[in-house]
């Protein structure tokens, strides 16, 4: 374990949970850094946390976040902290600030919170970037397009491989395990597999 990547990512953290640079600080009950393996080789990027996020100050644990965990432990063969989840926005974006329904960050609170992610990621140097979604997406690469054009093929951001694939929330919102959102975001996680070379296994089932 790198421990200069860790003292790193703790000083950050500490920075980010005495935020108050934008009006998510004012309604948030935590911080969400987020977490994993400071030396991993693919780095799973989000929008911004949900209420179950905000409340235990992880990133990706909610109902989306365990289908993502779902799909590192049992389709890619992994476990959860091999690899690194943060999220664009560090605190909860809800709908009039009311905490009670999430909404993707606006472009003031993505401007003002992205720089603790591009901290995240100089620090770790991930081999990949998934990008989860279209906040995520269109962050890193800079575009307007959305995902279902840009999931399955490669980009790059900084030099890193970047795979925009579905959020995890998406899937669940369209069918579930049998959906064919899900499986076209194994089909990029596959590719994603073959960039790090991680061996394909017999891909196992599961029920959402």
């Amino acid at each position: 374990m790198n421990s200069t990547k860790i003292q790193n990512l703790k000083k950050l953290e500490e920075e980010v949970k005495i935020c108050l640079k934008c009006k998510l600080s004012t309604t948030r009950t935590n911080t969400v850094f987020g977490e994993g393996n400071p030396n991993a080789e693919i780095m799973f990027v989000g929008e911004g946390p949900g209420a179950t996020e905000d409340a235990k100050g992880r990133p990706f644990v909610g109902k989306a976040g365990e289908l993502l965990t779902r799909l590192i432990e049992k389709y890619m063969g992994l476990n959860r902290g091999d690899v690194y989840i943060a999220n664009v926005v560090k605190c909860r974006p809800t709908v009039d600030l009311k905490m009670q329904k999430d909404r993707p960050p606006d472009k003031e609170e993505v401007e003002t919170c992205s720089p603790y992610l591009l901290k995240q990621i100089e620090i770790i140097q991930p081999k990949v970037i998934v990008a989860l979604g279209n906040p995520a997406t269109k962050f890193l690469l800079n575009t307007k397009e959305g995902i279902t054009v840009l999931r399955g093929k490669w980009h790059e951001f900084g030099g890193i491989p970047v795979m925009p694939t579905y959020h995890p929330s998406y899937i669940l919102r369209n069918g579930g395990d049998n959906s064919q959102v899900k499986k076209e975001i194994c089909s990029d996680l596959d590719l994603v597999m073959e960039k790090v070379g991680i061996p394909k296994k017999v891909k196992i089932k599961w029920k959402d």
